[in-house]
This record gives C-alpha cells, structure tokens and sequence, in this order.
C-alpha cells in the first residue's frame, strides 16, 4: 500500500535532513535566487561590454565593408545637437550613410556643468563640443526643423543663423531616408503667470551667461552708497524655483560664491546675501533615496560656511512679478533675480508632429505631447522616423528625462544604422541586413551560436549607471544602483567622497581631451585664484 501524501512528504524531509548539512540546502537556495535575479543584468552589461569592443573595431575600420556607390547610401537625417543627437553621431562617424545635422546650436553642451559656468566655477566655452568635431563627416545645417513630411520624406527647416541682432530667415527642405528627432525639450512653466517674463532658466550655455551677468550687476548694485540695509538685502536676495538637480546644483554653487568670493570681492555684503530654494513638493532631489534627500537637505540648509540656503517645501509659486515672487500661502518674497528650474515641457514642433500622426492618438494620454515610440525607437505610424530624449515616450517602458538615458537611446540607435539594419521590416524588430558590418561584431556572433541566428535586433533597454548632485561645499550626494533599478543593490554616499566622484565621473564624460583639459584648468584656477564674474 502507498504511504499517505503527508506521510510521504514527512520520509522525505526526514532524509534530506539526514543526508544534508544543517543550513546548506537554506544558504544554496537563497544564493541560487540572488544569481537568478541578477543574471540578466549581468547579462546586460556585458552586452554593452561587447558593444564597447565593437565600437573600437568599427572606429578602427575593421568592422567596415566599403562604401556604397553615390546615390545608394542611406541618407541620415539628424535633429538636434544634445546628448542624444551626439551620441548618434559618435557612432557614424565611419558609417556607410550620409549624415546631415540640423540644428539652432552648433555645438554639444555638457547640461550638468551648467551651474559651474553661471558661478564663474568654468568658463562657458569649456563645456562645449562643436558638433562638426562629433562627427567630421556629417553636413550641418544651422537651422530650426518646424515640419515633417512622412509620406514625401521630408523636412521643412527655418534656417536662424544671425549677426548681432539681425538674422536672415529661410526656408528649405532636406530629404530623408532614416530620420531622428533628438530634439529635447523645452522648460514647463505649468502656466504661472509672470515665470517668461521675470526668470531665468537654466538649459541653454546663453543662460548661464545671463545668470552670471545679473548676478554681477546685483553685486554691483548692492555695492553703490547711500542703501539701507533692508535696500541691500533685497539687492541680494536670489530665488531659485524647483529643487531637482538643477535648482540644488545651482545653490550648491551660488553658497560656494558667497562663502568664498564674495568676502574678497565685495567684503562688507557677505552678510545681506539671501538664497531661498522654493519646492512644491515635500521632498528635494525626487530622484533620490530618502536618506538621500535627508542628507541633501541638512547641508542645504547647514550654516557652515557662513550662509544658509532658505530651503521651503511644499511652496507652490502661483505668480512671479518684476520685484516679488508669490506663493500659493499668500505670502511673497521680494527678490533681485529669479530662476526656474521646475521642470520640462514639449516643444511645439514635437507637438505638431505628433498631432499629424493618426496612430499617435493611441498613446496620447501617456505620451503628453511627446512623440511615442517602440521598444526599437521607432516613432508610430512614420515609418524610418526615430526619436529619444526628453521628446519622445517609449510605450510600455517610460525612461526618465535625463541626459543618460538620451545619450544611451543615441548611442544604441546609432550602432543599429551603422551595423546595417534593415528598418523596414513592420512592426517586428529590425533585422541585420545580409553582409552588413553588423553581421561581424562580436556581439552577433555570440548572439548566433547562443540563440539568435536571425539576426534581430534587441530592444532598446536603458542601463542606470548611477545619480550624482552636487550640494556645495565640495560634498556631493551619489547614489548608483547595481543588479538593476528593481530589486538590486545600491552604492550610496554623501560628503567630500561624494564630490571627488562627481568631479572624476564628469570629467572623464566629457567628449573630448580638449574639454577635459580646460575644465580640469578652470577648476584650479578658481580654487587658486577665485571666481571671475567680470561683465564683459
């Protein structure tokens, strides 16, 4: 007779036990799980480990099969010049397609560093890229996309180059076989009145400039004999709106000024300096840990350095006047300059865009404006159009607005037009043309003898590498996720630590030797001798 279920189950508990160290069968499985949680993220990164391999190959010409005959190379056709757009540049470099780049700003900006150069920490020209050096061989075209044509494959550009004042407006058109729009995005008011008229913003190097410039002049201002106290205090008073990384950032730098400049500059005004860091929300620094955030907020808020950041949360700005700020309590803040930092919105091209696509109506809601593409980067229903960034929303899989995620979408966009993928294919997944350079990658090789003898091309999946900011006094808050956002572990610290890798990791992200040696320069300078907020 068989022995009862229960029965059963108790003989064979009783001879694992026996037969079983105390604690071994608990420790295996828990380390089983653990490697079958993080093996697709290692799998992932050495993915990208041989991507980097790839790269280096295809740079070298290794990976190259000849140019096709005139008239038979795609034509690539690129809008933008930020993180995104440089990254697809970077890889076609030696690509066997003919590249044209339109946009109004003839060089890449390194966004993070934009408070050093508003501060005189580094100066405006070190944490730019000519965009002709991304990639040597692409067609530039100083010019603003305002129209695409699908169906002609087409774009309609307004060209905007100036001489002073005065610029010469006109329009063409440049065709297109593969088109992508790295375009970004534009700042989000969230309709406060007043905001265009009487801030500043902080996303273009013309910003940080003007940034610099008025701070300058309140300095000078506040200087002139014959004001009060209570007149020099309101000269002084700086207003920074929205406490992500950018609006932090900038009262990092603005305290470290004022600590460490302004007493040698302007030695009796020191103490009628006023920073005021306006949230809406609860909380500084979304994107980070609570402890973070914590951390983030204690060392705003510190007086250790002579001057504290007045950091109020849960402060909603409902209007913004040429003199005062006012907040949804009903109470104000009389200021000598503003700054927005509080968000993104869509520009109104990437808008139009995706108001003339019928099949954008679908994912409308979650899109809001921006252009919604798969997980290949494909923009529905325009067909050979690609978009990434802050401009585009990949459904099912949102990413957030930052440069990584661009520069990442650019990079894996850019390596499947150079390895030869063929896009025209559906809604499948591309896949590699018959002796395209792509079929002699590393990559692919292993690809076929493991699974994949297709040839399809993998989805576009984002890495976090890690969020850094900057909190003023050389300290800095890093927080880098390892095994995957979900689940995994984290690296996190704050302090002096901090800040030495925030500097070494922006450095060596910076796109070429040139820029890494001029900003490298600028840092000792003003450590030795000061920052320099001369007005020219």
């Amino acid at each position: 007779m068989k022995a009862p279920e229960a029965e059963l189950r108790k003989n064979l508990e009783a001879r694992n036990a026996v037969t079983e160290e105390p604690g071994r069968r608990g420790r295996f499985s828990k380390a089983w799980s653990t490697l079958e949680k993080d093996a697709d993220w290692l799998g992932f990164v050495g993915g990208r480990c041989l991507d980097a391999l790839d790269d280096s190959l295809f740079r070298g010409g290794y990976l190259s099969s000849g140019s096709p005959p005139q008239g038979q190379r795609p034509r690539v056709v690129v809008l933008g010049s930020g993180w995104g757009a440089n990254a697809v540049l970077s890889q076609l470099k030696n690509a066997a397609c003919d590249v044209t780049v339109v946009s109004p700003r003839n060089y890449f900006l390194f966004t993070p560093m934009l408070a050093g150069a508003a501060l005189g920490t580094l100066e405006p020209r070190s944490i730019i890229e000519p965009i002709r050096e991304a990639n040597p061989t692409a067609t530039y075209f100083e010019a603003e996309a305002t129209a695409i044509d699908t169906v002609s494959k087409v774009v309609t550009c307004e060209s905007v180059v100036c001489e002073g004042v005065s610029c010469e407006l006109r329009d063409f058109e440049v065709p297109y076989d593969l088109l992508v729009v790295a375009v970004g995005a534009s700042t989000n008011t969230f309709g406060v009145k007043g905001v265009k008229e009487h801030c500043l913003f902080m996303k273009q190097l013309s910003d940080a400039i003007a940034f610099r410039e008025q701070l300058g002049y309140a300095f000078e201002q506040a200087s002139l004999p014959g004001l009060s106290e209570e007149q020099r205090r309101e000269k002084l008073t700086f207003v920074v709106i929205g406490a992500g990384p950018t609006g932090v950032e900038l009262c990092g730098e603005l305290r470290d000024f004022v600590a460490q400049d302004v007493p040698r500059l302007y030695e009796d005004l020191q103490r009628f300096v006023r920073v005021v860091l306006l949230e809406a929300s609860d909380k500084v620094l979304m994107a980070f840990d609570g402890d973070l955030q914590e951390a983030a907020l204690q060392k705003l808020r510190s007086d250790e350095q002579g001057i504290a950041i007045d950091v109020r949360l849960s402060a909603g700005v409902r209007e913004v006047t040429e003199e005062e700020v006012l907040l949804s309590d009903g109470s104000s803040i009389r200021y000598a300059l503003s700054l927005w930092a509080a968000g993104i919105g869509t520009l109104d091209f990437v808008r139009r865009t995706a108001e003339a696509l019928p099949a954008q109506a679908a994912h409308a809601d979650e899109a809001r404006g921006r252009l919604a593409v798969d997980s290949w980067l494909r923009v529905a229903g325009a067909p050979g159009v690609f978009a990434f960034g802050d401009c585009a929303h990949v459904v099912g899989s949102p990413y957030p607005a930052t440069a990584q995620v661009a520069s990442q979408a650019g990079t894996y966009l850019g390596r499947l037009v150079a390895d030869g993928y063929d896009f025209g294919g559906g809604d499948g997944p591309p896949k590699l043309t018959p002796g395209a350079p792509g079929e002699r990658t590393l990559r692919h090789g292993l690809s076929s003898l493991a699974r994949s003898k297709e040839g399809l091309a993998p989805p576009f999946t984002f890495l976090n590498l890690g969020i850094l900011a900057y909190v003023g006094k050389s300290e800095a808050l890093v927080q880098i996720a390892v095994g995957g956002d979900e689940g995994g572990k984290k690296v996190k610290g704050a302090g002096e630590a901090g800040f030495a890798l925030w500097r070494s990791v922006y450095l060596s992200k910076q796109y070429g030797l040139r820029n890494r040696i001029l900003v490298a320069v600028d840092w000792a300078k003003a450590r030795v001798f000061g920052r320099d907020l001369s007005r020219l």
